[in-house]
């Protein structure tokens, strides 16, 4: 068995998260400037053993698809030529910035290390993929 990653996606920035190889702990990876995303990924393969990935789903309240969906199919679509190997699943990921901002706040950091921008897509994906576990199980 291997690891599951999760992949919260952003123009910019991506956070990553990853399990451990029973897929038990979701666990926050790093943040990734998103043009390095696939550079980062190849390393990332060929050191670990990774199952499958989970990508965010951007939707708003009402369940329709956010901006970012369109350069998420786009990665998507180059993912797949480059790791075709790899299962891709999907999941909503309304409110886990949210979430994260919350749960940055309430652990202890200063005002500067909460603000940070990597830290909340680090945080984000890890919640992305502690809901996936959750629903896995």
């Amino acid at each position: 068995m291997g690891q599951i990653l999760a992949i919260d996606y952003g123009k910019a920035r991506t956070g990553i998260a990853a399990t451990d190889d029973l897929q038990i702990i979701a666990s926050g990876l790093t943040t990734v400037e998103t043009p390095k995303l696939v550079d980062f990924l190849k390393k990332y393969f060929s050191e670990n053993n990774v199952d499958e990935i989970v990508i965010g789903l951007p939707t708003d309240l009402k369940g329709n698809m956010s901006e970012i969906e369109t350069e998420i199919q786009k990665f998507i679509s180059v993912f797949e030529k480059e790791f075709p190997e790899k299962k891709i699943n999907r999941l909503d990921e309304r409110f886990t910035s949210k979430m994260a901002s919350f749960f940055i706040s309430q652990s202890g950091k200063n005002k500067k290390q909460r603000q940070e921008k990597g830290l909340i897509d680090k945080v984000s994906a890890t919640i992305l993929l502690q809901n996936f576990l959750d629903q896995k199980r």
